[in-house]
């Protein structure tokens, strides 16, 4: 069974997700829906040597060995780029890997609101892309990022782990380190990025205080940062970053955060109902002088009501969102309510 013939079959299908895991056929996730390939079951024997076929690299392989879990890309030369994760289980390797597209879609292609294109012109802060795994948030930073790369004559520097889409330098000039090959951490490469003259940084994720920390300071420093985290909503985006903190720290943070956060853009993945495709639903919080005071304040149960009366501004609730995509006829009704942050409330604007 080849690797390789294996990912192409993938990549033809339009398949997002590949995984590779003894016991099961190589299984493609088609628009949400796990499916089984025409291929044989795979063994744990050749799910170890599939790895090593990924990768050469001793170091990668030696941490695998210690903690039982590494993250890494893959390429094959026309066909395209995978971010893999290899991890043991039931005392077995096993690998899943997404597949990323080479071209970066441009962002009218991505069925995103027209005031997200709007954050790209800001000259500084925080801009958060949030939502589950899947959700699109690499796709979504990617086309704003290559926003700005066609745009302005800028110094765009980005620490993703590992990279995914990769950057050509357009009017900017684009640096990608990928963790473990350029730097050893987000919160190491963020330490020292501040002496290498950036306009945007892009942290892959907020995933420990550390980087956070540092985040926020670039961002407070003059620079536009854009980052990801594993949340469904701006309150919860912004309670989980205060949480990371010390109680001690947290009436500091809360003030840094109001000063230099400008939107959380949270993303929910449908699969289409009328087409072939998925297409977002997307909670767009804007940070207004109200917002930043109920952040200040630890009023972040407030936001939600903030979001709901200024859609105007181009503020969108996430059920507002699914609600717009489903009289599109984009997606089903069940999907629509079995995704709403209030089904019940949901349905009856459905039936209206």
């Amino acid at each position: 069974m080849n690797l390789n013939t294996i990912l192409k079959t993938a990549v033809e299908l339009n398949a997002s997700d590949i995984h590779l895991v003894a016991g099961h056929p190589p299984m493609v996730r088609l628009h949400t829906v796990m499916t089984p390939m025409d291929y044989p079951v795979i063994t744990p024997e050749s799910s170890k040597r599939m790895l090593q076929e990924m990768t050469s690299n001793e170091m990668l392989l030696a941490r695998f060995e210690k903690i039982k879990d590494a993250d890494f890309s893959y390429e094959i030369p026309g066909v395209g780029r995978f971010r893999v994760n290899a991890h043991m289980q039931r005392q077995t390797v096993a690998i899943s890997l997404r597949a990323i597209k080479e071209d970066i879609p441009p962002m009218e292609a991505l069925n995103l609101p027209e005031v997200i294109s709007k954050l790209t012109y800001l000259p500084r802060g925080l801009i958060l892309v949030t939502g589950d795994t899947g959700s699109g948030k690499s796709t979504s930073l990617a086309a704003m990022i290559q926003a700005i790369n066609l745009r302005y004559h800028k110094h765009i520097i980005t620490v993703e782990d590992p990279i995914e889409y990769r950057l050509v330098s357009n009017k900017c000039v684009i640096e990608q380190r990928e963790l473990g090959d350029d730097v050893p951490s987000f919160a190491s490469g963020l330490r020292h990025v501040l002496r290498q003259d950036p306009d945007i940084i892009l942290v892959g994720e907020m995933r420990d205080l550390e980087t956070t920390a540092a985040a926020i300071t670039a961002a407070e420093t003059g620079h536009l940062v854009f980052s990801t985290l594993h949340t469904i909503n701006a309150s919860q985006t912004i309670e989980r970053i205060i949480d990371m903190y010390p109680a001690d720290q947290q009436n500091q943070i809360r003030s840094m955060l109001a000063n230099t956060l400008q939107a959380v853009v949270s993303q929910t993945l449908f699969k289409r109902s009328d087409k072939k495709g998925m297409v977002p639903a997307v909670e767009i919080m804007l940070c207004t002088p109200a917002v930043r005071n109920l952040i200040r304040e630890n009023r972040t149960f407030e936001i939600p009501n903030v979001i709901e009366t200024n859609r105007a501004l181009g503020m969108n609730s996430l059920d507002n969102a699914i609600a717009e995509i489903y009289f599109n006829g984009m997606i089903s009704k069940d999907d629509a309510i079995s995704h709403a942050a209030y089904p019940d409330k949901l349905e009856k604007m459905l039936a209206a």
